[in-house]
């Protein structure tokens, strides 16, 4: 089963190399990127629609986790799923970032099945919902 076959992802990620990898893992999903936190909520309000948010932590004028407050603020937003992919890996990190509403945390460097695996289970729970 291809679960990105007929989604929308908003990636906001400030490494134009790591965006050039999503549309190559994630093809043929429909990708909408993003730049840093607040580009991210730019394009939110321009696609609200997306079916999945990958988010990554460190990045200029918002961080990941400033972004992901704003999102799970918001009524219209907060039931979107959030994937983070970060370099920062320690313990505290993740669960920091579980805390502030991400559904899943994957950390870099990491394998396309990793994604996959993380992006099917969010997918069978939006069909089971």
């Amino acid at each position: 089963m291809n679960a990105v076959k007929n989604r929308k992802i908003l990636v906001v990620e400030d490494s134009r190399l790591i965006h050039k990898m999503y549309e190559v893992m994630l093809r043929p999903a429909t990708l909408v990127s993003a730049f840093d936190g607040r580009e991210g909520l730019d394009k939110l309000s321009q696609s609200p629609d997306v079916d999945m948010i990958i988010l990554d932590i460190n990045m200029p004028k918002m961080t990941g986790l400033d972004f992901l407050g704003q999102v799970k603020a918001t009524p219209a937003l907060a039931k979107i799923p959030v994937i983070i992919v970060s370099t920062e890996g320690k313990e505290e990190d993740v669960a920091r970032g579980l805390q502030s509403g991400a559904v899943a945390y994957l950390r870099k460097p990491f394998q396309r099945e990793d994604l996959l695996k993380i992006v099917n289970h969010i997918e069978s729970k939006q069909t089971a919902a």
